[in-house]
């Protein structure tokens, strides 16, 4: 089983702070490029300014990678909160309360929502319904125990093959007293053959719902 591992403030200062240099960077390369045109290149510089401070974040996001380069480095990414890629509404959402994040003075308002939220959201996050994970999921439970597949007695639904799941990823921690009693639970979906113990045919059932069903 794997879970989605929030990213904490250092590490998102961190990618904040790559993603500053690289649009700085952008910055005095446009100024030097287009002030050479005069005044219409002064005017350029502004639209261009203006176009990376906020769509920088949002094409990054809603990329395939769906982090800026900053959080890339950092091996983060934004998802929403049920852990599915980042939406369009989602993404100008939480970009556009930046302003809001850096209220009173350097991002003073988003430090302290992060400080003071268990999944480390600043106020953009809590409007759109984001997190900022590191991309590499955490294992929550072990590998189950070796079994041959086997077919449960009826069809289960998703909850049902959750429970069975994160079961089965306890088994190595569980007495086998305890492991058989949390099996005996399951006993309508277990299937009649091969007789004996629950844990057992349990087990064949999870690692049938893993696809291990030769």
């Amino acid at each position: 089983m794997l879970s989605l591992r929030p990213a904490g403030l250092v590490a998102r200062s961190m990618a904040f702070l790559v993603d500053l240099l690289i649009r700085i960077g952008l910055y005095i390369g446009l100024a030097m490029v287009l002030g050479a045109m005069g005044g219409l290149g002064h005017g350029l510089t502004l639209v261009a300014l203006f176009s990376i401070e906020w769509l920088y974040p949002i094409v990054f996001e809603l990329s395939r990678w769906g982090a800026t380069p900053g959080k890339r480095t950092l091996g983060l990414r934004v998802v929403m909160d049920t852990g599915l890629p980042i939406t369009p509404a989602a993404s100008f959402t939480r970009n556009l309360l930046r302003v809001a994040d850096f209220l009173p003075l350097l991002y003073g308002f988003g430090m302290v929502s992060m400080l003071l939220n268990s999944e480390c959201k600043r106020l953009g996050d809590l409007a759109a319904g984001t997190l900022v994970v590191h991309e590499r999921p955490v294992g929550v439970h072990d590998a189950p125990p070796a079994a041959e597949g086997l077919v449960p007695a009826k069809p289960l639904d998703l909850r049902e093959q959750a429970a069975i799941l994160a079961w089965a990823g306890r088994a190595r921690r569980l007495t086998p007293a305890r492991l058989e009693e949390l099996a005996q639970l399951a006993a309508p979906v277990l299937p009649a053959e091969p007789p004996g113990p629950a844990a057992p045919r349990l087990l064949g059932v999870a690692h049938w719902l893993l696809g291990r069903r030769t």
